[in-house]
């Protein structure tokens, strides 16, 4: 062979060569991108760290069990506390205990879940016992203004995967808010309101005080609350106090769990010298409108508002 074929053999196996070594692969049908882990600090100050959003999730609160609702988690639900019942689907899932009462631990771990959300409620042996048994727990805080209950959807959402549900969830609730601010922008009324949360005992009734998200509701529905002067988040007021206070309305919150009815309370003893009861300004109100930290929060302040100025919204 002469030189010259030589040479030319030698460049061509140099070219293959080389488109042979720079050529890409073909992507393969195992190359599917993994998720980014999630670290976030709970209510508790604890970080929490997960691999991707959880899948498998346990409510201990029917707070937590609302909000998973709305973001589209519902689904990845497999156990609820015993006093999650709304969304009226939430009582089709694993009742696990918890609540008042304790929780069913075996019932839990059955589930396999990778997540369980408590509140600053659940009990601290609780939580231990769940993360003595190598559950993860996240402990969501509890808000009392609008700001930190967005933050706690923004949160959840991004523990299970709902961030753009979250964006939207939050946007809504952000002009209904606004609504009711824009109307009591034009109020120059504010009546004074008991709201009342337990009376068991009418001579030493219980409402909610200073800086509990029922007093911040009852201010932004363009009321006063009458325990926000009291000393503590939940506190009792004597009979004598409340009459000297002379409410011009009271709220049952212990109209739906306690039964107490507007009668109920006309018949107490001594009642009848407020001027709310002499006026039949006592209304019944579900108090889980206002008592749990979920997206029904901004019902609650609706239902408040059109409670206390019903003139502006005819």
């Amino acid at each position: 062979m002469s030189k010259l074929k030589l040479f030319i053999l030698f460049i061509m196996v140099l070219l293959i060569s080389g488109c042979t070594t720079d050529a890409t692969p073909e992507p393969t049908a195992t190359s599917a991108p993994t998720r980014d882990t999630i670290v976030v600090t709970d209510g508790v100050g604890k970080p929490i760290t997960l691999p991707g959003p959880a899948r498998r999730i346990i409510s201990l609160a029917p707070a937590n069990t609302e909000i998973l609702f709305a973001l589209g988690a519902g689904p990845q639900i497999v156990g609820r506390d015993t006093t999650s019942d709304y969304p009226e689907q939430a009582k089709t899932i694993t009742d696990i205990g918890g609540g008042f009462g304790e929780l069913n631990l075996e019932a839990i771990l059955a589930q396999n879940p990778d997540l369980v959300i408590a509140s600053m409620l659940t009990p601290s042996e609780q939580t231990k016992a769940l993360q003595d048994a190598g559950v993860t727990v996240f402990t969501l805080g509890n808000p009392v203004d609008f700001d930190g209950l967005y933050t706690n959807l923004h949160t959840v959402a991004q523990l299970t995967g709902h961030e753009p549900e979250a964006e939207a969830l939050v946007g809504e609730m952000e002009e209904r808010v606004a609504t009711i601010q824009g109307k009591m922008a034009k109020n120059s009324q504010r009546p004074l309101v008991f709201y009342e949360i337990d009376g068991t005992d009418p001579n030493a009734v219980w409402t909610p005080g200073p800086g509990t998200f029922i007093d911040s509701l009852i201010q932004m529905a363009g009321g006063d609350n009458l325990g926000a002067n009291l000393q503590g988040e939940w506190v009792q007021i004597s009979l004598e106090e409340l009459i000297a206070r002379d409410p011009d309305l009271i709220l049952l919150g212990d109209a739906l769990w306690g039964g107490v009815t507007v009668e109920s309370v006309k018949a107490r003893a001594g009642w009848e010298a407020l001027t709310a009861v002499q006026k039949e300004q006592i209304f019944p109100f579900d108090d889980n409108l206002v008592s749990r930290p979920g997206p029904r929060l901004v019902d609650g302040l609706e239902g408040l508002a059109r409670l206390l100025h019903p003139e502006l919204f005819q």
